[in-house]
Parts: C-alpha cells; structure tokens; sequence
C-alpha cells in the first residue's frame, strides 16, 4: 500500500473538502507520524503514543468529513461514535467498550474482504461445481444395510446391477459437463434453484436491544459461538443470486479464522481511527442534579480507552493505547476548558475549524470531486435534462446560504442541501426529456429571493 506525505494526504482531501487547513495539516500530521513510528526500533515504538486530536467548530464545517476521508485515504478502520449515546456505569444507555468493538466489527469485514479476495478464484471453482450438482442432482442417497442381507449375503451386486450402475453414472458425468460449459457461458443466470442458507435465530437477548442491553447480548452471543444451534432454511433463488450466496459461504469456508483474527486485532490497535462526535455535550459545571448528572461520569469512562486499556471483542482482546482518536464539538455553551483535565490532557493537539462564508460555499458548490452542482446535474441527467449551472448563479446560492446562517442557526454546508432542494423542486418535478435549465442569478432570485426575505419563512423553509 502507497504512503503518502502529508501534503499529498491534503491535497487528497482537498478534492473533497473546502477550507479548513489548520485541521487538514493536523490530521495529515498525525497519520504520518503512524508511519514514521512502525520504522522505529521496538524498544522506541512502544513508548510514542498518537497525538490525539480535539477539533472545535460549528456544525456543517467538515469535521467528520475530514476524519471520515483520512480513514479512507489510510484504507484504516474508522468509527464514528456520538458521546450523547453513551452514559455513566450504572445508568440506561451504551457502554463505552463497545466503540472499540464497533471498531474492530469494521476492522475484522476489512481483513475478511482482503482474504476472501485471495481465495476467490478457489471459491469460484467451489461453487460452480456446487452449482452444477443443484442443476443436475445425483441419484438420492442408498437405503441403509440390513444387519441380516449381510448375514445372508443378499447384499451382493450382480454384473447386470454394476453395469447399469456405470452407464447411469456416465450419463451423470456427461450431463453435468454440458452443465458446466452452459454455466460458464452465462446461459443459465436464469434458472431456478434451491439453496440451503443459515438462519439466524432469534434469541432472547435480540428482544433486549434499544433498553440498554444490546451490547451485552451481543457479547453473549460471541461468547456462545458455535455452541448455538445453526438454523437453516431453503431459498429459491435464481443461478445469478445463488452464485452470490454460495461463494460468500465457500469463500469463508476457505479462511483460517485464527489467522484473521490476529490480523485484525493488530489492524485496529496500529491503524484503528475512532472519532468521537459532540464531545461538548458531555462537557460543563456539575453542580446542578437532574438528567445530566452523569456527563462527568461518561467522560471518566471514556477516559481510560483513551489512555490505553483493554477491551475483549470478538476477535480477540484489543489494546487501545496505539489508537487515533478525534474528538468534535461546537462548544458554543461549553468549552474545551469543561472538560475534566485528565480528558483534556489526552486530546493535546487543537485546531479551530472556521465558520463558512459565501466564498467557501461557492466553492463547496462546484470544486470537490463530489460537489453538490455535480450530483443534482448528474441525478436529472439520467432523464435527458440539461441542468446547467452558471458562476453568477453559483455565487447567489453561495450569498443565500451565507446569510440564512446568519440570521438563523448556523448549520454550515448543510445549509446548501436545503436550498439547492428547494430551488431545483420544480425543476425535478416538471422538467421533461430534452428540456434545458440554466440556474443563473436570476432564477435563484426568481425562486428564492422573497424567500430568502421573509426571516418568519426562512426559519421553517430554509
């Protein structure tokens, strides 16, 4: 896999993210520096822990759009969690173990994947012959002996009997092999057949989920493992669809499960990304009661992931002391001074993500390889209609937007998916094959100005 510098990890997320550069070179800094300790000698290595991350910023910005891309950019397992879900020990609500087993559930399908890939060709061989014996079954299986034909010797075959017996399975050889050659051709992707595939079974523990006890059925059902009956039951299912049911099963068959597990535990503890959302929901003073009695109590149990413990999972047990972690928030109330100061500790490296302006917006708009003017353009043009957005059309979108965080909540480039949606809705629902639209000033102002005007209406509209 290519290591790239940390100016080619910005310039990577500069295709799809505007502005922001402080929190660019921050990240870009502290995936290399992931690089830079694998090539220290052992006895070093095991002392440099990750410079984790605290990014502070209104919504809409690109918080979790920049963590999201470097974890991708790195082809390293990334978890978004929000702190609001997770609650003291004691209260209803998540535990905070179970990001690290999210993370490690996301690290064990990556390294399933890669090794699926390298015994495909074998799968694939696997279940054409599977394939084949569904299309053209052999004959069902013999009757079980009887104790007294072998004491009287009535089990002996005649020549006649063994005769038939190879021109039946002669005449199954060849059927299957003209099976296969039409099976290879494509001809039967078609054909109904009857697969037999694992049913989950519904247990006691999955009634649970939502009240605070999901996580400990999930690990009850790990712990279990193969002790729990394997439910099964048949599908009829076209060639195509049963190729994908049985090379998935054949694939996973071929995989030595000890071996992936090791090589996810090392993946998440070297690699894993974990970004902690609304981390100022949990912050601020503790000196009233009532429902928020216990955000202290989460960010001391969120504490000691983060200083480097260790969690069982499925794969196996996972240390957390290697692992990047991001955390995000507004603090508008709050601030990072709120946190307790073991947290804060933890998080040394800070970077203030700015507010959007109507430059940025216009940017957002048309520069990233998955701008917005990019999508609807492409959405409308599988109907034949020619959506054609114009620079001074761009810019009075991007000037709307501006000021509707302004005078209301600012929610940053969210804000541009609420107008973009209200400005093209007729377009969407009248346009016709053929027909041309042309988004220009005028007919953002046409369709939005009065709008944009009326403070009582933007606040429910845009």
């Amino acid at each position: 896999m290519m290591v790239l510098t940390p100016k080619e990890i910005v310039s990577e997320l500069d295709r799809y993210i505007i502005g922001q550069d402080e929190a660019k070179r921050a990240v870009a800094i502290a995936m290399r520096n992931r690089y830079r300790r694998q090539r220290l000698p052992a006895d070093l290595r095991e002392e440099i822990l990750p410079k984790n991350i605290l990014m502070i910023g209104p919504t809409g910005v690109g918080k979790t759009e920049i963590a999201r891309r470097l974890a991708r950019i790195a082809h390293a397992p990334f978890v978004k969690v929000e702190a609001t879900k997770f609650t003291e020990v004691g209260y209803v609500g998540r535990d905070v173990d179970s990001i690290i087993r999210e993370l490690t559930d996301v690290a064990l399908r990556m390294v399933k994947a890669e090794k699926i890939k390298q015994v495909e060709q074998k799968a694939e061989d696997l279940v054409e012959q599977r394939l084949v014996e569904l299309l053209v079954p052999g004959p069902p299986p013999a009757a079980p002996l009887n104790p007294m034909d072998l004491l009287w010797g009535l089990t002996q075959t005649s020549e006649t009997a063994k005769t038939h017996q190879e021109d039946d399975d002669q005449k199954l050889k060849s059927e299957r092999e003209q099976i296969r050659k039409l099976l290879r051709l494509g001809e039967l992707e078609e054909r109904m057949v009857e697969v037999v595939v694992e049913k989950q079974p519904a247990s006691a523990w999955d009634m649970m989920t939502g009240s605070g006890m999901d996580d400990l059925g999930a690990n009850f059902r790990e712990m279990l493992g193969d002790l729990l009956p394997k439910k099964t039951q048949k599908r009829t299912v076209t060639v195509r669809e049963a190729r994908e049911i049985l090379l998935q099963e054949e694939a996973t068959k071929l995989l030595d499960m000890d071996a992936v597990n090791v090589e996810t535990v090392a993946l998440v503890e070297e690699s894993g990304i974990v970004f902690i959302d609304e981390i100022d929901k949990i912050a601020g003073s503790q000196k009233h009661g009532g429902p928020d009695v216990s955000r202290e109590g989460v960010q001391r149990d969120i504490l000691p992931i983060i200083e480097g413990s260790t969690v069982i999972t499925k794969a196996g047990p996972v240390r957390t002391d290697y692992i990047l972690f991001i955390a995000a928030g507004a603090f508008h109330v709050s601030k990072p001074a709120d946190l307790i100061p073991e947290l804060q500790g933890r998080f040394p490296i800070r970077v203030n993500l700015e507010s959007l302006r109507a430059g940025d917006f216009a940017r957002i708009l048309t520069e990233p390889h998955n701008s917005l003017t990019r999508q609807y353009t492409a959405l409308l043009g599988t109907e034949g209609v020619d959506l054609v957005f114009t620079e001074d059309g761009v810019m009075a979108i991007a000037e709307i937007a501006e000021e509707v965080n302004r005078t209301t909540e600012n929610i940053g480039a969210r804000r541009l998916h609420t107008i973009l949606e209200r400005l093209l809705e007729d377009v969407s629902f009248e346009s016709t094959a053929g027909s041309k639209v042309t988004v220009d000033a005028g007919f953002v102002q046409e369709k939005l100005g009065e709008l944009a005007q009326n403070q009582d209406l933007t606040r429910y509209i845009l």
